[in-house]
């Protein structure tokens, strides 16, 4: 259709910000004028600068001047969330109907309705939003090619949470289909500040395509960041006694302001904390709410819609609540523990002021006193720019793998072109020929161990065209699309009404009819399990369990770290510039007296001997993923000086290394070639049960590739069968097909996931320039003392293991009374 000459689109927008009182900020008119000259990039700006206007309004400008809007998709806009498509279509549709556009926007997601699904997949509107699983599930019809015949442009929101997972990889293949049928489609990324900003556009972009152009927000974010110092601190802290301690100075904080969110780390501690705050304010019980994952998702939207509303005082939450959504009401945030990270303390803080200019504020509550070294470091490195990087992933097969089989399920496709597509993507830059025509193998016969399995002949090739015949196993692969994998989830109900949400089915496993458990806000008693569903109703007793989610334990960044060891060189030459590390002085003053401040030029080992027997602390600032590899892969080379047994125990700080037996004398050298890079992988598959691990890691591998298939709705496999079934296709194929691609990326993806084998590598390399400081404390530092209550709390009764540990801080205590008298 030809252009309407009378309509200057861009002067249009103009108009329309003036009606709203609004002014155009200078990197939404770049972002405007650079999509209109046919470019692609990345708009990277703090949250509620004004990405999305920045993204959309490029592609309605020129719609505006081509008069009548045709029928077709004209705009993709991928979400990494569908609880956010909702939200994200109205703001769009609210955009288009105030400057006159007559566009229709729709949400595509797990949420849609099937007869939308269906209507949809006929003819769909002029902008849809989606996310990465659904656009893949499009791409399994076979009149796909129609539908984005008319595609005018992608938006990929949120970009940087979905760029360092598979679903990233996931849309990687989508898009360069999209590209290799629409040649020079352009894709823009919205994307908060991250590390590796130049690398995530040339992932986003595609190998070999075109240079994109980076868009800033026009102004730094301003972000206040305060820790809340408790009133008094012990000298030997330990994790977790510390948050719930706060709660006074919580509500202090929250009564200050009219709508607050309350982050914690864990759906587990967000439980605790909604509960706590409920029975402290009771005359709040309206205006509270809890919000996570597992909660059931019309009660979500609900809180989602009163938070707009300015309805509530308080919503608990998780990161269920970080991304994307607008609450404008919000003007108090807490964060209950370490962030862990700059880019997550950044992502919730601007949950509050979230308009263009406003600015952000957040308060964080320590949960032992340590973390209020953190809360200092993370306020440091923000303001230093410091951000995490999200490294992108490379050749996962079994993403590839599912998404030849959607190709095939679809319109089908060539051999020859869709290994073009796929090395077109970063994720799949290094695919070699042999590699693809493995997945050939794999999708078409099942491969030498299973080519005699009907159900592994899933594509047919005929005439050189790969195509899914079957129509029950497109429609199954339909339903198993997606690369999100978790452990399986028990429907919890009333016994009587309604429906409450989902917890893992490894929780419910531990518990017996009767017992009480705390969950959606409520104690719950079990009546009973049957057919997933967990059975139960309000109990009687305070007395209760609270689920443990997985996931929820975040290892400190290096970014972060590296901050912390800067912080406590500088409290090593009597500097403390930081309210919260002059509260925690009494702390470390006691761990320099006593050991040691750990540095950046130097790594701080502790020699220590109680009645359990022999310790070994080691404080490298490298968080727990990396710790649990370093503290297998000593023990097992001290092992090989003197054959000895290991109890380990590892935190974000260090690790503990504990032997009834007393370890070598070791001399500087020794300790060099036990911390050496040298041999590292060899050594740290003879060190771990790596095979064991990598048989828990096919599982998930095995789902997302299609050799096993979770189940139909209402009557999935239990996380115990999927264990089982998996864990055969694993020991069949590592035994008679050892070579095996996904056995392969099964254990690549144990090294670098499970144990942060690049980060290991990288503490092992500084290691060895730095100075090694071995001290031997007569009892436990305040460093040491955590690593060893950790060990305590997974081997004893919670009444036993609570007074072992007041008694050794009372033993603690007293010792440190008696240092300070020395030295006075």
């Amino acid at each position: 259709m030809a252009a309407d000459t009378s309509v200057d689109g861009l002067q249009a927008i103009e108009d329309w910000f003036a009606r709203q009182g609004w002014q155009p900020a200078l990197f939404q008119r770049r972002s405007w004028a650079a999509f209109r000259a046919g470019q692609s990039g990345l708009i990277h700006a703090s949250t509620g600068s004004g990405k999305t206007l920045a993204a959309w309004l490029g592609p309605v400008s020129l719609a505006l001047e081509q008069g009548r809007a045709p029928a077709g998709l004209r705009v993709l806009w991928i979400t990494p969330l569908r609880a956010l498509a909702s939200d994200t279509a109205g703001n769009l549709q609210q955009a288009v109907d105030g400057l006159g556009l007559d566009w229709q926007v729709e949400t595509r997601t797990g949420d849609t309705s099937a007869s939308v699904r269906a209507r949809q997949r006929r003819k769909l509107p002029q902008a849809l939003v989606t996310t990465p699983e659904s656009l893949s599930v499009l791409l399994s019809y076979r009149n796909v090619e129609e539908s984005f015949r008319q595609l005018d442009a992608v938006i990929v929101d949120e970009w940087h949470e979905l760029l360092g997972s598979k679903r990233g990889v996931q849309l990687q293949l989508c898009l360069a289909w999209l590209r290799a049928r629409r040649p020079g489609l352009p894709v823009w990324g919205l994307s908060a500040t991250l590390g590796n900003l130049d690398e995530a556009m040339q992932v986003l972009l595609g190998e070999g395509a075109a240079p994109g152009v980076s868009i800033a927000g026009d102004t730094h974010k301003t972000l206040a960041v305060r820790g809340l110092i408790p009133a008094t601190l012990e000298r030997f802290p330990w994790g977790g006694h510390l948050g719930l301690a706060q709660l006074e100075g919580v509500l202090d904080y929250l009564e200050q302001g009219d709508t607050a969110l309350l982050f914690t780390n864990t759906r587990s501690q967000a439980e605790l904390w909604f509960e706590s705050v409920l029975k402290a304010r009771m005359d709040w019980l309206t205006q509270l709410a809890l919000h996570h994952g597992s909660i059931d998702r019309k009660l979500r939207k609900r809180i989602e819609d009163g938070l707009r509303a300015g309805d509530f005082r308080c919503v608990v939450c998780t990161s269920s609540l970080d991304l994307g959504v607008d609450f404008s009401p919000v003007d108090r945030v807490v964060q209950v523990g370490s962030p862990k990270g700059v880019a997550r303390l950044m992502q919730r803080a601007g949950r509050s002021g979230h308009q263009p200019g406003a600015p952000s504020e957040i308060l964080c509550v320590p949960s032992h006193a340590f973390e209020l070294v953190e809360i200092a470091a993370a306020r440091r490195a923000w303001a230093a720019g410091r951000v995490e990087a999200r490294r992108p992933l490379r050749l996962c097969l079994d993403v590839l793998v599912q998404h030849l089989v959607t190709l095939a399920a679809g319109p089908g496709f060539r051999a020859e072109q869709a290994l073009a597509e796929a090395q077109a993507t970063h994720a799949f830059a290094g695919l070699t020929e042999e590699m693809f025509n493995w997945c050939l193998v794999f999708i078409t016969q099942g491969g030498p161990v299973l080519e005699h399995y009907p159900q592994f002949h899933r594509v047919v090739e005929q005439d050189g065209l790969y195509r899914v015949e079957d129509t029950g196993i497109a429609r199954r692969h339909r339903m198993a699309i997606g690369t999100i994998t978790s452990d399986a989830q028990m429907r919890v109900k009333f016994l009587r009404g309604g429906y409450l949400g989902t917890v893992e089915e490894s929780f419910i496993a531990r518990l017996n009819p009767g017992d009480v458990f705390l969950f959606s806000g409520r104690a719950l008693e079990l009546i009973k399990v049957r057919d997933l569903v967990a059975y139960v109703k309000p109990a009687s007793t305070r007395r209760h369990s609270v689920p443990r989610w997985y996931g929820g334990r975040l290892p400190l960044s290096s970014e972060l770290a590296d901050t912390v060891l800067e912080i406590l060189e500088e409290v090593d030459r009597g500097i403390y510039r930081d309210p919260e590390v002059e509260a925690v002085r009494p702390v470390l003053e006691v761990q320099r007296e006593q050991s040691a401040l750990p540095g950046r030029q130097h790594l701080l080992i502790e020699r220590c001997r109680s009645r359990e027997g022999h310790h070994l602390f080691i404080f490298p600032f490298a968080g727990r993923l990396a710790h649990e590899g370093l503290a297998a892969l000593l023990a097992w080379r001290i092992g090989q000086l003197q054959p000895a047994t290991f109890s380990l125990s590892v935190n974000d700080y260090g690790l503990e290394l504990l032997t009834p037996t007393e370890p070598p004398a070791l001399t500087d050298t020794q300790w060099r070639l036990l911390l050496s890079p040298e041999q590292l992988l060899d050594d740290v598959l003879a060190a771990l049960n790596a095979s064991e691990l990598a048989r828990r890691q096919f599982r998930d591998i095995a789902r997302i590739s299609g050799l096993v298939f979770q189940g139909y709705p209402g009557r999935g496999k239990t996380d115990r069968q999927l264990q089982a079934s998996t864990g055969l296709l694993y020991d069949t194929l590592a035994r008679y097909d050892p070579e095996h691609k996904l056995l392969d990326q099964a254990r690549r993806e144990v090294m670098e996931d499970q144990l942060d084998i690049r980060r290991l590598r990288a503490v092992l390399e500084r290691a060895a320039e730095q100075e090694l400081i071995i001290m031997t404390p007569k009892h436990f530092s305040p460093l040491a003392f955590p690593l060893w209550v950790d060990r305590l709390r997974g081997r004893l009764s919670t009444e036993n293991w609570r007074q072992r540990v007041q008694r050794m801080l009372v033993t603690l205590e007293r010792n440190a009374d008696r240092v300070a008298k020395k030295r006075k």
